[in-house]
Parts: C-alpha cells; structure tokens; sequence
C-alpha cells in the first residue's frame, strides 16, 4: 500500500500564523518560529516517504512567507494543492481529497505545529492503518496532531467537526467512528501556541525550530533566556 504524506499548513506571514505566541514575543518572531517548525515538518514528511509521495496543502503564498525561498526549496517535488473551503475543517476534508484524487493509498496528514515529529512517528501512524481503518494522535491540548487513513476520501465526515477546540480529537475519533470507520490511537504530542509549549517541544525539535526558538524566547523577569 503507497503511504502519501499530506502537511496542512499556512504561509509563516507575520501576523497571520503563531498569533498566540506572536502576543508574547512579536508577530514578526512567531512567523520565524512557524517557518522554522514548518520547515523541520517538511523535512521528516520527505524523509518518511520520499518527496514524490508527499502532498502541501497550503493557505497562503510562500513567495510572501517568511523563509519562503528555503520554505520553496523544501517542497521541491512534492504535490502542492491550494486550500481551499469555508472554515478549516471544510479546508482539511478538501485537503484530503485533493490527494485521494491523485490515485490510490494511504495518507498521514499532519499540521505546521509539531516540529519534534520524525519519519518514525509518520510511519508508526502509518502502520496502524495495518489494523484500523483511521489512526488518530492525540495533541495535549486536547486537539489532534496526526491523522492516517487508508482511504482519505473518508476525511469527507469531518467537514463539520469543531476544530481549534478542547473538544476537538474526541469529536475528530467520533465522527469517523460515526462513519463506520475503526480508528487506532498513536503518540501523543504537544502543539506549539505558547511560549510554554515552545519551551517544553524545543529538546525534542528539529533543528530549525530548536534553533529559531533559542534564537527567539523572551527573557523571563529574572533575566535569563
């Protein structure tokens, strides 16, 4: 079974991405930082299963993005689709169609937010479509960090799904359950939107964002980094 790799993800645009961290420590830095975490998640897509089975999804233009040559560089040979829909849930189901319509297999979608992801971790949630038909990784905050389908056409159930939503994996694992669908469980990893998420992710990162995050952290009110 072919395993495609589908990363949903916006253009690091200053003040359009990392809004959250952006409060703390300036859009202009956020954007750094997302670039950073973008570009370490483009590079264990790639290093999982090969540029040519990796799909971007993209809001935005990285002409425009922060990093954007390198960010260019990066999708080199991958398949890059435009967002598209009303809301982000209607943008994911469309994602996941878009790479449906290229032939048959399996995706592993992941987002922009976890740059501690490696090859290994896309291929353990790969691995359990041996035995369900969805696997679902859980994120701390109670979102979801990855999602691996045997068929992503069946993402098409989570059009109305909340996202960005403490509620937002347990009704993500429902409705695909609703659909009829088995879904297995994988890591559970943190999504970096606070300073706090972005210290606790940062020794277990990719280069790039451990890199911009040292680089970026704001010094607390003791005076140290």
């Amino acid at each position: 079974m072919t395993t495609r790799v589908l990363v949903v993800a916006k253009a690091p645009v200053a003040g359009r991405v990392k809004t959250r961290l952006g409060a703390d420590v300036g859009m202009h830095t956020a954007a750094h930082v997302a670039a950073a975490s973008l570009l370490d998640t483009l590079t264990a897509a790639a290093a999982a299963v090969g540029a040519a089975h990796c799909h971007l999804s993209l809001a935005g233009d990285l002409d425009e993005a922060v990093r954007g040559e390198e960010l260019l560089a990066a999708t080199a040979g991958w398949h890059v689709h435009p967002q598209v829909g009303d809301g982000f849930a209607a943008r994911l189901a469309r994602a996941h169609a878009d790479v449906a319509a290229t032939g048959p297999g399996a995706v592993v979608q992941v987002g922009m937010d976890t740059p501690q992801l490696t090859p290994a971790l896309l291929l353990d949630a790969a691995a359990g479509l041996e035995d369900h038909d969805a696997v679902l990784g859980d994120a701390t905050d109670g979102g979801w960090w990855v999602l691996a389908l045997r068929d992503p056409s069946r993402a098409a159930c989570l059009a109305d799904v909340p996202m960005s939503v403490p509620e937002t994996g347990r009704l993500t694992r429902a409705a695909l359950e609703a659909d009829g669908l088995t879904v297995g469980s994988t890591a559970v990893l943190t999504d970096v939107d606070t300073v706090p998420d972005a210290d606790a992710v940062a020794p277990l990162a990719g280069p790039m964002f451990a890199a911009s995050w040292a680089a970026a952290r704001p010094v607390t009110t003791g005076g140290t980094r």
